[in-house]
């Protein structure tokens, strides 16, 4: 069955980084667009970061220049890079694959 793992997040003061990771299985994953998408508290999930299979990336205007997306297909995983971290990244972030959700992982900016 897919699973998608997420690992990474904690806390961090404004200004540090974080790199998530996704690590995926059950599919075939080097076929499949995957994306990072957010929630934070009393605030809708949103989109972050997409990868295409083909590495094009998408990414919100809200980080735009801090963000990185990237994908490993020999490890089946996707990363997000995140540089700059601001109060308002604070959020749950999940791993996403068409129909798939992983279980999130906690980003806290705070000082």
């Amino acid at each position: 069955q897919v699973q998608l793992v997420e690992s990474g997040g904690g806390l961090v003061q404004p200004g540090g980084s974080l790199r998530l990771s996704c690590a995926a299985s059950g599919f075939t994953f080097s076929i499949y667009a995957m994306s990072w998408h957010r929630q934070a508290p009393g605030k809708e999930r949103e989109l972050v970061a997409s990868i295409s299979t083909g590495g094009g990336t998408v990414y919100a205007d809200s980080v735009k220049g801090r963000f990185t997306i990237s994908r490993n297909n020999a490890e089946s995983s996707v990363y997000l890079q995140m540089n700059d971290l601001k109060p308002e990244d604070t959020a749950v972030y999940y791993c996403h694959r068409s129909r798939y959700w992983g279980q999130g992982t906690q980003v806290t900016v705070s000082s």
